[in-house]
């Protein structure tokens, strides 16, 4: 297994060793620190990277405000990756896992989700990615996504990943490229929305407050400036047992 911070390009990672009440301290080109939103986010025993990881529950989220967010403002490539357990709530609504997506003021940029519920979405690894901030026209959302074809277990450590080099989005899930016919790869050619959204884990804001909540466990997460090779995304695979 190959260390996030041993791969050319990253931005920022979290291994999210703090207790509750800490900022969550990134390493890379961009240290950030990432604070708890409306609630303290406890850490449970047990983690990817070290002893332990965060525990979001139903209304808990990190955040960083979009004027804080310096490098993580990407434009051209990227690449997400988050090691995460996944657990059951009460709605079924899309996961969103990490990124910089405001849907209430039409300030979409990137974000990995889980479960997107468009085109056929639900319960696979989903990349979403904006060039307007809007919706995609004659749509009520944006419909722009790069979405897999095999489902996310519950319950178990999984890595997920989503990657876009400028001209096409591809995601992964536990290093395995999954094709699909128009989804993934997803031709991209506009670029990434350059808006004033935060950046956020585990939630984003949408119809006016926050939102499509990710329940479970996170053991770490990575931001790259570009977008990694499918032999570097499965190079992160992390056994942890």
């Amino acid at each position: 297994m190959t260390h996030p911070k041993n791969i050319s390009g990253l931005v920022s990672f979290w291994d999210f060793q703090e207790p509750a009440g800490q900022p969550r301290q990134a390493i890379g080109s961009f240290p950030a620190s990432l604070r708890e939103g409306a609630a303290p986010v406890e850490r449970a025993a047990g983690g990817i990277f070290g002893d332990y990881c965060a525990q979001l529950s139903r209304g808990q989220y990190f955040f960083l405000p979009h004027a804080e967010c310096g490098e993580l403002r990407l434009r051209e490539s990227l690449t997400v990756v988050a090691w995460i357990q996944r657990h059951r709530k009460p709605e079924i609504e899309c996961e969103a896992v990490a990124g910089m997506w405001n849907e209430t003021d039409r300030q979409r940029q990137y974000a990995l989700f889980l479960d997107l519920r468009i085109h056929g979405g639900a319960d696979n690894v989903c990349g979403h990615l904006s060039s307007s901030g809007g919706p995609t026209p004659n749509h009520r959302w944006c419909m722009d996504a790069a979405i897999g074809g095999t489902r996310i277990p519950y319950f178990d450590w999984h890595c997920v990943a989503f990657t876009y080099d400028g001209s096409e989005a591809r995601t992964y899930l536990d290093g395995a490229f999954h094709p699909r016919d128009s989804f993934n790869p997803f031709p991209y050619p506009g670029g990434i929305f350059q808006g004033t959204a935060d950046f956020t884990v585990g939630a984003v804001h949408r119809q006016g407050s926050m939102g499509n909540w990710f329940v479970g466990k996170i053991g770490g997460l990575a931001i790259y400036r570009r977008s990694l090779t499918s032999e570097e995304i499965s190079s992160l695979i992390v056994d942890p047992s």
